[in-house]
């Protein structure tokens, strides 16, 4: 799968619902060896779409469980 297929998906949380970020306001961790996403880093925003601190969430590619049309489906167990 590549890039532009994942582009613009909301990333949701199975655990609770969550809606986590969309992919394209993501980092990705690639395995430069590979071209593989390992993961995605999701920045913490504020209201206002600023950034709002140096928190973010990592989704390892295992945590992914659906990748639907408009959807990515994580399992993110709670803290």
């Amino acid at each position: 799968m590549r890039y532009k297929e994942l582009s613009s998906k909301e990333i949701v949380n199975l655990e609770d619902g969550t809606r986590l970020g969309v992919l394209g306001q993501t980092d990705l961790e690639v395995d430069p060896k590979t071209g593989k996403i390992n993961a995605f880093i999701i920045p913490s925003y504020s209201l206002f779409g600023m950034k709002r601190d140096q928190n973010e969430t990592t989704i390892t590619w295992n945590q992914i469980k659906k990748i639907g049309k408009d959807t990515i489906i994580v399992h993110r167990a709670s803290k």
